[in-house]
Order: structure tokens, then sequence, then C-alpha cells
């Protein structure tokens, strides 16, 4: 699938959120699990929305306020790894139409961290074929 330079864009900058949620020492486990089921990760779902061009520090911004803050007394992943974790989440969702939420619920944290040493060379489309396959 060729995504639109948006579409990349939007991709490049959800991998760049999930990063710097290790950057800020977040719990990477809840992080996702957080942004994965937020009204954030929803407006990113849709087709167009002003949320969508704001950047990722806003988005961290955004989503700690509907959060309630992050903890920072769990695990923290690799920061390519989260960053690949981003943004094959949003590549899934423009290859599927699938929501962030039902996304999350196919492949969760721990799942995409055990995954990514086997799956983080694999072409984008290839990796959600074989998460769908886990699921």
């Amino acid at each position: 699938m060729d995504l639109s330079l948006d579409q990349r864009q939007l991709c490049d900058i959800q991998g760049r959120l999930f990063e710097n949620s290790v950057k800020a020492g977040f719990d990477s486990q809840e992080f996702i699990r957080t942004f994965m089921t937020s009204s954030v990760a929803s407006h990113l779902d849709d087709t167009y929305d002003r949320l969508q061009w704001m950047g990722e520090e806003y988005l961290l911004d955004e989503l700690g306020d509907e959060a309630g803050g992050f903890k920072r007394n769990g695990p923290l992943y690799d920061q390519e790894m989260m960053y690949w974790t981003g943004y094959l989440y949003r590549y899934w969702h423009y290859l599927t139409g699938e929501s962030s939420r039902n996304i999350y619920h196919q492949a969760d944290a721990e799942t995409m961290n055990t995954s990514w040493i086997g799956f983080h060379a694999l072409d984008p489309e290839m990796a959600v074929e074989r998460f769908k396959e886990m699921s």
C-alpha cells in the first residue's frame, strides 16, 4: 500500500509521540494502552481533525490532560521500538481502516514489544498481516 505524504507524516508524528513518552520516563505499557484507547487516538483516526497537525509535543500534552497524567514507575521500552510501534499502529489504521482501540486489542503493548525484534525489519504491511494472523 502506498500512503500519501500526509499519511506518512502522521505515521511519523505518532512514532515520535511514542518515542517521546520514553524520553519523558512514562511507563511504556501504560502509555501505549492509554493512547490507543484515548479520544486523542480517535481524533487521529478521523479523516481530518485539527489534532492531526498539532505535532507530537501538543499531542502528548493533550493525552496527558485526558489521562490525568502518566505513571513513571513501570517498564520503559526501547526508544526505537516505541517509534516503530507508534508508526506501525498508525500505518495499520490506514491499511485496514480499523480504529486505534480495535488495533490495540489485537496487538497490545506487550505483544508489540516482544514482536519488535522479529517484525521491525519487515515491510509495515507484512508486519500488520503477521499481527492479524496472530490475533
